[in-house]
């Protein structure tokens, strides 16, 4: 019992003195990962020996490199420090690398590297070493683990710059020829005009070729300045994603676009019926002629519209009406009583003009149909309201709705 007291104090000592001591790793990083891949050393690398020699290792591999440069500066760092080293300083030199990759991986592997050095190695402030290159996508997530104290950026006849471009290029390209969204420009449009090239020059059409390539960036600009290509792609779209409405909406619009077109329709009739009578008549040389006609050709345009105009209003109305059947509305009815004076109607536009056309020819005809269209409009509108009484639970409606039903 008195040795394990003995061995337990003497442990006791020894993690105390440990705390007491400053503990400083010189990390250098090597992001993109030339450690494993050129001189195919396997990190992380611990101990100024091990680093040294993975440092002249990657040197023979690739001279021009600048992370072996940055190893050498990290042992000559480390040899400075434990000259001018205090008592209670400890330090410690390693390497560690993320992967070739780039991105989220070396970032990862980075991290997973630099946790295992300080499991073995608990450091309480790290000098980094870099290339230069990659400060700005290491330091976070070193800062992030444990303090960094100084940052040593090693840059050989400017390599920081050149290294910088190169990346900036290959990640460019990498965006042009992996993303769509430029590849169609930079390489299809291109690629096409290359085509063209190649084919026309088989057949010894060169000259059609500068045709073709007007053609082709002619076409090219203005799809793309008036957004024909987004256009063709929001239509593709809907006609993809189009559901059609329900049978009563659907009846409801082919009635109503078909009314639209008898209605139209009827209007260059009466147009055309009124020209007719206009070419077989001598044409008035002043207005006062004109003003003598007007009622003629008023009384010919309604002879020609008012059949197919009549037609176009009643489809329109009966496929409002068939919709309101299904949503039980009691406006159905309305509609129903409207159609028929509508339908009516035709026979005192007749009349009307019949009187415009011929004045001496009586008005009898045009005073009987508004006579027989008012008795027509009693009797719909009595109707209606029998029906309504007889089938009122068919209706879903208000008290209020029913009030306004029966004023009107």
């Amino acid at each position: 019992m008195k040795i394990d007291k003995l061995y337990w104090r003497k442990d006791s000592k020894m993690t105390a003195e440990e705390n007491k001591q400053k503990r400083i790793l010189i990390l250098c990083v090597d992001r993109d990962g030339d450690l494993g891949a050129k001189a195919e050393i396997k990190t992380p690398v611990v101990g100024r020996e091990e680093n040294l020699n993975a440092a002249v290792a990657l040197a023979l591999r690739d001279p021009e490199e600048p992370d072996a440069n940055a190893m050498f500066e990290a042992v000559r760092v480390y040899d400075r420090l434990q000259e001018e080293s205090k008592p209670d300083e400890v330090f410690e030199i390693a390497t560690i690398c993320g992967s070739g990759l780039g991105g989220v991986g070396a970032d990862r592997k980075i991290v997973a590297e630099l946790s295992e050095l300080l499991t073995s190695f608990q450091a309480g402030e790290v000098i980094l070493v870099t290339d230069g290159y990659s400060d700005e996508a290491v330091l976070p997530l070193i800062e992030s683990r444990v303090p960094v104290s100084s940052v040593r950026r090693i840059v050989v006849k400017h390599s920081k710059s050149i290294e910088e471009t190169v990346a900036l290029v290959t990640r460019y390209m990498k965006m042009i020829i992996e993303n769509p969204r430029y590849s169609r420009i930079a390489l299809g449009v291109p690629g096409l005009l290359f085509l063209i090239l190649g084919i026309l020059s088989i057949f010894g059409l060169l000259y059609q070729y500068w045709i073709a390539f007007i053609f082709v960036v002619s076409a090219f600009m203005l799809v793309k300045g008036f957004g024909v290509d987004k256009t063709v792609q929001k239509f593709y779209k809907w006609i993809k994603e189009y559901s059609p409405p329900p049978l009563p909406v659907q009846i409801s619009i082919f009635s109503s676009a078909a009314g639209v077109l008898c209605t139209v329709v009827s209007i260059y009739l009466g147009f055309t019926s009124a020209m007719i009578f206009i070419e077989n008549n001598a044409t008035p040389p002043d207005i006062p002629g004109w003003l003598g006609i007007l009622p003629q050709i008023t009384g010919y345009f309604i002879q020609g519209s008012m059949d197919l105009l009549i037609v176009g209003v009643c489809v329109t109305l009966l496929g409002a009406t068939i919709r309101l059947y299904f949503k039980h509305d009691v406006r159905l009815l309305r509609n129903t009583g409207l159609i028929v004076l509508i339908g009516w109607s035709r026979w005192i536009l007749d009349g009307t003009s019949a009187v415009l056309i011929e004045p001496e020819g009586g008005y009898e005809k045009l005073v009987f149909s508004i006579v027989i269209g008012i008795l027509i409009g009693i009797a719909s509108a009595l109707v209606i309201i029998i029906v309504h009484r007889s089938t009122r639970e068919f209706f879903t409606e208000t008290e209020g709705q029913v009030e306004e039903f029966e004023e009107s």
